[in-house]
């Protein structure tokens, strides 16, 4: 199953892996912003679970699009445009 996974993911471009890895950035933002609103707490719970695992399987979906050789191209693009 794991493999079946993992070459499903692999077939997907650089880019597309950025991009998903992005969209989970949003996620997390609501999933800790949603503290502020002045709903249940059993309700907050819940979203926060909901849009936190959700981030994370965004996060690790594209880490394993990206691999390891795209995740060194990234850092080493991020350290270019700091300096």
């Amino acid at each position: 199953m794991k493999g079946r996974i993992q070459e499903f993911l692999q077939r997907f471009s650089f880019r597309t892996g950025v991009i998903i890895m992005a969209l989970s950035l949003p996620l997390y933002i609501v999933a800790f912003a949603q503290a502020f609103l002045s709903i249940p707490t059993t309700t907050k719970t819940i979203l926060f679970f909901v849009f936190y695992l959700l981030a994370k399987l965004l996060k690790y979906m594209g880490l394993a699009i990206v691999g390891v050789e795209g995740w060194e191209r990234i850092k080493r693009r991020w350290k270019k445009n700091i300096r």
